[in-house]
C-alpha cells in the first residue's frame, strides 16, 4: 500500500510525497530520483525494500505533481529535503540515491550530516572529466542518422509532444547495455517522465559546474556516515573509471554490476533487489 500527500515548503512550494510500509518503524529511507528536472521514477525500487523499512518518495520542486514556478539551486532542494524530514518526523533518514539523486544526497550529507543515518548511491555522483568519456560512448552506440536527429531536435526553439519524446528517446537509449531493450525502455520512460523541468536541469547544471562536487571529496568524506556504498552498472555509458576513482576518493565500497547500465534496475533488478535488502537489512542491525 501506498500513501501520498503535499508538503508545503517555508516559500510557500508544495512538494508531493509517497511513502510504501510502516511509517512507525526505523530507520526510514528515502529515495532520491534523478534528473534533475524529472519526476519521481522509482516506485518500483522503493518496493524492494518497503517491507524492510518505511520508504519514502518524493517530487522535486517543479516536477511532477510537485508544481512550482521559480529558480533552482542545490541549497534549496537540500533544504527541500531538511523540510520534508521535519514534516515526516524523521530525524534521520537512510538515503538513497540515483543519478543526479546521488549528488543531491551528498550535498545533503555535506550540510547535515546529523540527519543521515546511512547513504547508498546508486550510478553517480560523477566527477572530475568524465563527460567526454560519456559523449564518446553514446556517439558509439548510435547510428550516424540518430546522432544528427538529436542534433536536429535540440536545436529547435519549441518541440511538439512527438519530437520531445523522440529526442529523450534518442538521448535515453544509449544508458543501457543492451540497444534493443534499452530502445524500448528510453521510449517508455520519454512518455511517463514528464513533462522535463528543462530551466531546472539548466540551473543545477550550471551551479554544478561552477560549484563542482569534485571541490568538497575531501570535506564528504569527513561527512558520510559510517554506512555508505557505491553502485553502478559495468555498461554505464558514463566511464567506470571516474566512479572507481571517486570510490578511493571517499574511501567507499563500490560495487559493479555486470550486464546493466546508468539504470542497473530495469536491466537487472534481481541484483538490484538483493543488493538493497542488503544494505538496508544491514543498516537495521547496525
Amino acid at each position: 500500500m501506498e500513501t501520498q500527500g503535499l508538503v508545503s515548503m517555508t516559500d510557500e512550494a508544495q512538494l508531493r510525497w509517497m511513502v510504501m510500509g510502516d511509517t512507525t518503524r526505523q530507520p526510514t529511507v528515502v529515495m532520491l530520483h534523478g534528473g534533475p528536472g524529472l519526476p519521481d521514477y522509482l516506485g518500483d525500487v522503493a518496493s524492494m525494500v518497503a517491507d524492510l523499512a518505511p520508504v519514502y518518495r518524493y517530487d522535486q520542486r517543479g516536477t511532477g505533481q510537485s508544481l512550482w514556478q521559480g529558480s533552482h539551486s542545490f541549497a534549496r532542494h537540500v533544504d527541500d529535503l531538511v523540510e520534508l524530514l521535519d514534516a515526516w518526523d524523521v530525524p534521520k533518514a537512510v538515503l538513497i540515491g540515483h543519478s543526479y539523486g546521488t549528488n543531491l544526497a551528498s550535498r545533503f550529507c555535506l550540510r547535515h550530516a546529523d540527519r543521515v543515518a546511512a547513504t547508498l548511491l546508486m550510478c553517480g555522483p560523477f566527477v572530475g572529466d568524465w563527460r567526454t568519456g560519456d559523449r564518446a560512448e553514446r556517439a558509439r552506440r548510435m547510428s550516424a542518422v540518430q546522432q544528427e536527429r538529436l542534433r536536429e531536435l535540440e536545436k529547435l526553439p519549441h518541440r511538439t509532444e512527438e519530437q520531445e519524446v523522440e529526442l529523450l528517446t534518442l538521448a535515453w537509449f544509449t544508458d543501457h547495455a543492451d540497444p534493443e531493450r534499452g530502445w524500448h525502455w528510453a521510449a517508455q520512460g520519454a512518455r511517463r517522465r514528464r513533462p522535463v523541468n528543462w530551466s531546472m536541469n539548466g540551473e543545477l547544471g550550471k551551479e554544478g559546474r561552477a560549484d563542482p562536487l569534485d571541490e568538497h571529496l575531501a570535506e564528504l568524506r569527513a561527512c558520510l556516515p559510517a554506512r555508505a556504498e557505491l553502485l553502478g552498472g559495468t555498461d554505464d555509458p558514463r566511464p567506470v573509471p571516474a566512479l572507481e576513482a571517486l570510490a578511493l576518493r571517499l574511501a567507499l565500497p563500490l560495487t559493479m554490476i555486470e550486464g546493466a547500465g546508468h539504470e542497473p534496475r530495469l536491466e537487472q533488478p534481481e541484483v538490484v533487489r538483493k543488493h538493497l535488502r542488503r544494505f538496508v537489512r544491514n543498516t537495521l542491525g547496525a
